[in-house]
């Protein structure tokens, strides 16, 4: 069939931007190897960022410039005003705090938090404080930032365009017709259940699929060097826990950042990133159990953790390569022959990856009517279960409890 854009990879990148293209009447389809939203987006914390991260050390830098319209982009979408229709997203926090500890580093990142946002930090009184952060010896701020619960964000817009998303295998059921190196003239795809082949001929094929734009480049005879990956291991604990989503800022860092939902059994769980989940890479799940531990308790006083479980998960933020493996200041854009390789770099940029790709595809088969019946039988991906509620995960008790060093499964 012909088409104007194949996209690979079914996370926020590729979701949003199949919305996009398929709004200005493109013929797009978007084939997912795993499960939808497997690896980043499912096992981020799912913060909308409006920059504050980025001027801790009060300078309005180019991270905080290119993201710090996003609050209102997502905002305008979870309410239907806006594209995509995001409101089946269900938004776990309305609200972001930020509080410090009590030393001079901590209250200069609180300046510095303050400087060029178009969403910017509300000083809080004691009273109106929410009950995790009452003891905090520093200030607490709220913030304008939502935080979405990425796995319903994905169910919605898988939704919304089931019959535009196909599952695939890589391995064994893909194969690039190339004219020359990112010069694609047919993807060809192998159910390898039933053998039935499937040959999709687009204009332009477009990798959004994260740390999977590597192998999918290696296919298409590109340079699969340009990628690099910034691992993290997140901590979660669950139990008897506050509700609570923010940063502690400590100087020009997020000494932790929390973020909270409700399991399907209807316990709080906290997921722990921040300076803590870069640091936490080279430590074993237990060790960094109780390093968390030790720092919550440092940073929220008042707080108990008695008869609570934890766990951690390892995830890679893939992106395009700088000289310093450093964070990318904004999205990034690779174009070779009729490839397009991209990275939003955050969940949060999204929008601002898709109108920069789809700016570079036309509606040029929108002539011809769109027919899905080629693939009406052809296997659909499911949506991947959060961290949390992955059915093998392990979970140990409270760190004070010294347990044996479990096994621990990397997310994918």
């Amino acid at each position: 069939m012909r088409l104007d854009a194949v996209i690979f990879g079914g996370g926020v990148a590729g979701l949003w931007l199949l919305d996009r293209l398929s709004r200005q009447g493109c013929h797009a389809v978007l084939l997912e190897a795993g499960e939808l939203g497997s690896g980043q987006t499912v096992a981020a914390q799912g913060i909308i960022h409006g920059g504050l991260k980025y001027t801790l050390q009060g300078l309005l830098t180019p991270s905080a410039k290119s993201i710090r319209g996003m609050p209102a982009v997502w905002r305008d979408a979870l309410l239907g005003r806006g594209t995509p229709n995001l409101t089946r997203t269900r938004v776990r926090s309305e609200c972001c705090y930020l509080w410090q500890t009590d030393s001079l580093s901590s209250r200069m990142g609180m300046i510095g938090a303050r400087v060029g946002l178009q969403v910017k930090p509300e000083t809080l009184s004691v009273d109106e404080r929410p009950e995790a952060l009452k003891q905090v010896p520093g200030q607490v701020a709220r913030i304008a930032e939502q935080v979405i619960c990425p796995r319903s964000f994905i169910a919605d817009l898988a939704g919304q365009y089931r019959d535009r998303i196909l599952k695939i295998d890589v391995a064994q059921g893909l194969r690039f017709r190339l004219q020359s190196p990112g010069e694609i003239t047919a993807v060809e795809l192998t159910d390898v259940q039933t053998q039935r082949t499937l040959q999709l001929s687009p204009r332009q094929v477009v990798f959004t699929a994260g740390a999977g734009n590597a192998s999918l480049r290696k296919l298409a005879k590109l340079d699969d060097a340009v990628m690099q990956r910034r691992p993290l291991q997140m901590v979660m604990v669950r139990g008897e826990l506050p509700a609570l989503t923010g940063h502690c800022v400590d100087g020009a860092k997020t000494r932790v950042t929390v973020t909270c939902d409700i399991d399907s059994r209807g316990r709080t769980v906290w997921q722990i990133g921040g300076q803590l989940a870069e640091d936490g890479v080279v430590m074993n799940p237990v060790d960094l159990t109780r390093r968390a531990q030790q720092e919550l308790e440092a940073v929220l006083p008042g707080v108990r953790f008695e008869h609570t479980e934890w766990s951690t998960y390892r995830t890679d933020r893939a992106e395009g390569a700088t000289s310093q493996n450093t964070r990318p200041e904004t999205v990034q854009v690779l174009c070779a022959g009729n490839v397009t390789t991209g990275w939003p770099t955050k969940l949060a940029l999204a929008p601002v990856l898709a109108n920069e790709i789809a700016s570079r595809i036309s509606a040029e088969a929108s002539s011809l009517p769109f027919h899905s019946e080629a693939w009406m039988d052809w296997p659909r991906p499911n949506v991947a279960a959060l961290p949390w509620e992955e059915p093998q995960r392990q979970w140990w008790p409270h760190p004070h409890s010294k347990p044996e060093t479990p096994s621990q499964r990397r997310a994918a």
